[in-house]
């Protein structure tokens, strides 16, 4: 949200600087994110100053050109040669003295210098209002009255006045500091100081009748104020309003729509205003659509309607989704004469809905689905009106039409300033909790000791309960005010071991010191990526059918990550992410923990001297493992991976539970998430890694003194047998000197039986307190063949 530093004192009475309060603005709970100088004319004038031209000859070496004298209010006159033809003695100027930049409307700036031209000195140049941004007429310089004084810098004599833009990360919940006004109000509060609203008393009604309106919905709308104008003239906007409007980025369209758009960011009140003349039946009917009915908008977009979506109608059409987008034969065009102006308060929940429902995002309905005030709507009207007749002319042609069966009330509780010194930690006294509240326009009807009773207005949708206002008072006396102790009281740490944090922190380092890089993804994905639909947790009001449920897996917001980077031409890629799943099961809300593991593109980028090769299965099998060892996890039990999002791989199981799955993610998901080339991927169950970790005792073991033996065998084995299955009948085989098993070699083709396969293992045997035999090596050998002919059906392989 963009807030202009001009703006808003007109509203309070302050000599603090734009960035005094940003600081101020950010210490209240409104975080300025930049500050923007905005300069009405390019340059700000800087640098020039108002002269009188003393002399003016004809330059003696050039036809067109004369050379002047110009008194700048200096100790001597200025030398400058011109080019205007309509240059002359007595005349007062604007001059760019030697040093200004000046910022023609076309072309690049450029600066003033004392130079020669044509054997003549000059020392600066006398403008015309083009080259300087006042205009555009460039047939001569621009001429000033006789009474403009010597020496005044140009900018105080045009009035120039520099503005700053506040960029205001606003949270959800301050749908009342959505305007000039609403952050005025938190300023003046916590400078302890009041506010000027503008001026309305010379407003006056109509004699005639507005257009009757009928409200059929009071539901979706609370609040129905309206008038007529008529008799004006549309056209552009004066200056002034337009300067107001580009300040905080908005584009001028006429004088019109100008004053709705400025009053909405004035004081938060959304405006709508109708040509009257296009009212079928000088009649409006505020109503839900009926089933079927189509709209076209402002946009020349027709739209489907639901019955859910509220409409600004009138006799025979619809003329305006309500407090979300007008239509586009409604509205006010270049041929206006006669307005119907609106100002209304609806129903937050409806205004949002339709707002999502036809993907309309608007300044209206940006504060309507937060709550606006519905105490303003008649003031708004009060002031639009008279800037409607300021810029455009015409005359008020109504009274005020005020439909309110059901007045909004305020929000009336209790609060107990104890709870208000405890909640914060600080020793407030109660006058000063009162003087906030009240600084913050919240009345105080009841005092007794230690217990106020307020009335919240209803403007403020986010102040509603004791705690509530527990927080305005902190946000307002302020969080740097609240001193940290030099003593802080501690209990014992029941924290449940091992630390799931400290653990989460050991394998982030494990994995970033091994190249990954850690991402933090969006909870909420799209509904197509959910493993079953009938389990997916569902968001109530989305924010676009991309967000529509929370994610059931890590996988795809993974793939998103890759497919952004991919795009990017960051295709090499080891990424891991720390998330949550979340799942409906028997009506019951599920959450689990995850860690999350993927590798894509290439090991390494090319060097002159080695080529680069593709990641593959086995690298991300060796960060799996990497981990499992690191965490000291034992004990698992090895199978292929199931799982419809794997084309192929395995997974580790303790007990009767999936530790990890990783392997390569089929075509079909990496094509759902637009991802190129082959992805590897690994995914952890947190809960059950934290459990099945055992404690590491790092433990020193001597250096053996006697040497270790290498013994080889090639075996032929089935190929559904994998290796782990030969490595633990090896280690159960030999529990003492066997201290490796390595396989080196894999063979596979048409020179072996169909469905064998070939793998050629290595042994490391020793004996840590003897030299090993051969008779002993041969012993152990023979009982591994024999065990492996046993148990897998393996024939060993000589030669």
């Amino acid at each position: 949200m963009k807030i202009s530093y001009n703006w808003l004192k007109q509203f309070i009475s302050t000599d603090k600087s734009p960035n005094e309060l940003s600081q101020i603005l950010t210490d209240i709970g409104l975080e300025v994110e930049g500050v923007e100088e905005i300069q009405s004319i390019p340059g700000g004038l800087a640098g020039l100053v108002i002269g009188e031209v003393k002399t003016c000859e004809q330059h003696p070496n050039a036809d067109r050109l004369r050379v002047t004298t110009v008194d700048v209010g200096e100790a001597s006159l200025l030398h400058i040669v011109c080019g205007a033809p309509n240059v002359a003695v007595g005349q007062k100027v604007v001059v760019a003295t030697v040093g200004t930049t000046v910022y023609p409307l076309e072309g690049e700036p450029f600066k003033i210098n004392k130079s020669k031209i044509r054997g003549e000195v000059s020392e600066g140049m006398i403008c015309a209002e083009d080259e300087i941004g006042l205009g555009r007429s460039h047939e001569g310089i621009l001429v000033l009255p006789a009474e403009a004084p010597i020496g005044q810098f140009a900018r105080d004599f045009f009035g120039v006045k520099d503005d700053y833009c506040f960029e205001i990360g606003l949270t959800p919940n301050r749908a009342d500091a959505a305007s000039h006004l609403g952050v005025a109000r938190d300023i003046a509060a916590s400078l302890r100081q009041g506010i000027t609203l503008p001026d309305i008393s010379s407003f006056n009604a109509g004699i005639g009748h507005s257009v009757p309106v009928t409200v059929a919905n009071h539901d979706a709308c609370r609040r129905y104020s309206s008038l007529s104008i008529h008799g004006v003239k549309v056209a552009d906007s004066p200056e002034w309003l337009q300067e107001k409007l580009k300040a905080i980025g908005l584009r001028p369209i006429n004088n019109i729509v100008d004053v709705t758009n400025y009053v909405l960011h004035e004081i938060g009140q959304p405006l709508h205003a109708f040509d009257e003349d296009k009212i079928t039946g000088k009649h409006i009917v505020v109503r839900n659509a009926e089933e079927g009915e189509s709209f076209v908008t402002l946009d020349d977009v027709r739209r489907q309607l639901s019955t859910e979506d509220l409409m600004i109608c009138d006799e025979e059409k619809p003329l305006c989704i309500a407090g979300v987008f007008g239509g586009l034969n409604s509205g006010v065009t270049d041929t206006t004469v006669n307005v119907f102006l609106e100002s209304a308060y609806f129903n937050a929940v409806s205004i949002r809905k339709s707002s999502k429902r036809h993907g309309l995002k608007t300044d209206a309905s940006f504060r309507f689905e937060r709550g606006t005030d519905p105490d303003i709507t008649v003031y708004a009207l009060k002031r639009a009106a008279l800037l409607i007749q300021e810029v455009a002319g015409g005359k008020i042609a109504s009274d005020i039409s005020d439909i309110y069966p059901d007045p909004v009330k305020p929000f009336i509780f209790e609060v107990n300033t104890a709870h208000v010194r405890r909640l914060i930690g600080k020793d407030i006294a109660d006058k000063d909790i009162i003087a906030i509240i009240k600084a913050l326009q919240i009345q105080v009807t009841e005092e007794e000791t230690g217990v106020l009773k307020v009335e919240v207005p209803p403007y403020k949708v986010d102040v509603t309960r004791e705690v509530d206002i527990i927080e305005e008072v902190l946000r307002i006396y302020g969080y740097n005010n609240i001193e940290m102790k030099q003593q802080i009281k501690a209990s014992l740490n029941t924290a449940p071991k091992p630390d799931k944090e400290v653990i989460q922190n050991l394998v982030a380092d494990t994995l970033i010191a091994n190249g990954f890089i850690e991402i933090l993804s969006n909870s909420l994905t799209k509904l197509a990526y959910a493993d079953q639909e009938d389990t997916a947790v569902k968001i109530l009001n989305p924010l676009s059918s991309d967000l529509d449920v929370m994610r059931q897996n890590l996988l795809f917001s993974m793939l998103e990550a890759i497919a952004y980077n991919q795009k990017r031409k960051h295709a090499d890629l080891k990424l891991f992410e720390f998330g949550k799943t979340y799942h409906v099961i028997d009506g019951l809300y599920v959450e689990e923990q995850q860690l999350s593991l993927s590798m894509t593109g290439a090991q390494q980028t090319p060097q002159w001297n080695q080529n680069s090769k593709p990641v593959s299965f086995y690298h991300l099998k060796a960060a799996v493992d990497a981990l499992v060892k690191r965490l000291n996890i034992r004990d698992l039990q090895i199978e292929d991976v199931d799982g419809s999002h794997f084309s192929y791989g395995l997974q580790y199981l303790k007990g009767q539970k999936t530790l990890v799955k990783f392997g390569a993610i089929a075509s079909k998901a990496l094509k759902k998430a637009d991802v190129n080339g082959t992805v590897y991927y690994a995914v952890f169950n947190w809960e059950l890694l934290l459990k099945a970790i055992r404690k590491n005792k790092i433990t020193y073991k001597e250096v053996a003194k006697f040497p270790a033996v290498r013994r080889d065998l090639s075996l032929l084995i089935d190929k559904q047998v994998a290796f782990e299955t030969l490595q633990r009948i090896a280690e159960r085989t030999e529990r003492k000197l066997l201290k490796s098993v390595n396989v080196f070699d894999v063979y596979v083709g048409d020179k072996l039986p169909a469905g064998k396969k070939s793998y050629a293992l290595s042994f490391e045997l020793q004996d840590e307190e003897k030299t090993l035999t051969d008779k002993q090596i041969d012993s152990v050998i023979q009982k591994l063949i024999l065990n492996f002919e046993k148990e897998v059906g393996a024939e060993i392989r000589k030669g």
